[in-house]
């Protein structure tokens, strides 16, 4: 029986290691890039609000499929979705720690199909605005507990709310999925969980106030899990000493300090400048989209060194032409890429909102059914395609290093042995 050689032997160890390692699936960062397997992680991406509400029906949950089934032929790997809906109708949270069965395991149903979709998730854990309950229930639960509260704002500073928004961060990360049998904070489907989506704090501009509950949460909720990515859900509005960059929003929020939080992975940035520019012509939107792409990409880079996804970003062709939706998305996508082609800080874009076909009810305006919407698809495509071919090149690279160390080690081991006197190869 002919034996292996020493530097055989080496080279595969070292492979097998390094395979091991690079299955974990979980995405981490390393400085400004995001990281998946060993290698740098840029992806496009999608928001889907609604796959909890419709994954609770059973007869619905056809649609949660198609809607990763559409998303993967146009190469999304990204989706964004809510893990929260407090109190009202068919909500996630009756009331604080009574959760509806039902609805959790539409969840779960979301997050087991996107495992088998090879979709990577980003959990929200609550809403700034009050639908689906957000911030206002939790306020308003807070008071038929004996609270004195004057503002919904006291969300992000009262004990009482503070402390049944982190029963609600350990139910969402303890849950074992009814699917999968794996619970949440130990799913590597799962990206990243987000603190809230658009956290705003009107009545401290300064910012402060948000800053001390972000440090709060993030650390709670990195006690309980370590594993995966967290992201604050900010817009992006700067704070008050660069207030020029926010279209006049001064929303209690600051991009360079929230962000600065060591709990804080990356940095998200939404972009709505039909939203934020009303009245203004269509080029003076696109323009301001450049300026506030770009800015927050070099803060990003220089001064947070952190990556930055664009979490949210659409136009609404309720009130103009869907060929200026595309000049939008180009924008955005253009921007992404030429950033990740060059390794900096953007990492990717997540267009509001994607929907599949028998889902009327669900239109906003913003969304995309990719089979109604052939040239927005089309640039879906293409920017997927050139994420994809930047991963791919990446992954390329770290193999032929992996295998240049590889045989150095084997090369070392083998010289080891020879000094040390040991047998010759296949002795």
């Amino acid at each position: 029986m002919k034996l292996w050689s020493p530097v055989l032997v080496v080279l595969v160890l070292v492979l097998v290691l390094v395979r091991a390692k690079a299955d974990d699936g979980f995405v981490s960062t390393r400085g400004q890039q995001l990281i998946l397997k060993g290698s740098p992680f840029y992806a496009n991406g999608f928001n889907a609000y609604w796959l909890m509400y419709v994954g609770s029906d059973p007869s619905q949950r056809n649609k949660v499929s198609s809607a990763f089934e559409e998303a993967v032929k146009h190469g999304l790997s990204i989706g964004r979705t809510w893990a929260f809906s407090d109190g009202g109708d068919s909500p996630l949270q009756y009331s604080p720690g009574s959760y509806n069965e039902k609805m959790f395991q539409g969840l779960d149903f979301a997050v087991s199909e996107a495992r088998k979709y090879g979709i990577k998730l980003i959990l929200s854990l609550v809403n700034n605005y009050e639908n689906m309950g957000g911030k206002r229930q939790y306020v308003e639960w807070a008071r038929d507990e004996g609270q004195s509260i004057s503002s919904d704002d006291d969300f992000f500073s009262n004990p009482v709310v503070k402390g049944l928004y982190k029963n609600h961060i350990k139910s969402i990360l303890t849950r074992i999925n009814s699917f999968t049998r794996v619970a949440y904070k130990d799913d590597p489907t799962i990206m990243a969980w987000e603190l809230m989506n658009e956290p705003r704090c009107l009545s401290d501009p300064s910012g402060n106030t948000i800053q001390a509950w972000i440090r709060e949460m993030g650390s709670y909720l990195k006690s309980i899990d370590g594993k995966h990515l967290l992201e604050a859900g900010l817009e992006g509005f700067y704070g008050q000493s660069r207030n020029q960059g926010n279209t006049n929003f001064q929303v209690g929020t600051d991009f360079i300090a929230n962000n600065q939080i060591p709990e804080i992975d990356f940095a998200t940035v939404h972009s709505y400048p039909d939203q934020w520019l009303t009245g203004s012509t269509n080029q003076n939107q696109l323009s301001f989209l450049d300026t506030w792409l770009n800015e927050h990409i070099q803060d990003a880079q220089n001064i947070l060194h952190k990556p930055v996804l664009f979490a949210e970003f659409g136009k609404s062709t309720k009130n103009s032409a869907s060929d200026q939706r595309d000049q939008l998305y180009n924008a955005v996508y253009s921007t992404v890429y030429s950033s990740a082609r060059g390794g900096g800080a953007a990492v990717g874009g997540l267009f509001w909102q994607l929907l599949v076909e028998g889902m009327d009810s669900f239109r906003d305006g913003y969304e995309v059914i990719l089979s109604e919407n052939p040239s927005t698809a089309n640039l879906i495509s293409q920017e997927s395609k050139r994420l994809i071919r930047i991963r791919k090149m990446y992954a390329r690279l770290r193999n032929i290093e992996k295998l240049k160390r590889a045989k150095e080690m084997g090369r070392a081991e083998w010289e080891k042995a020879l000094k040390g006197g040991n047998n010759s190869p296949g002795n």
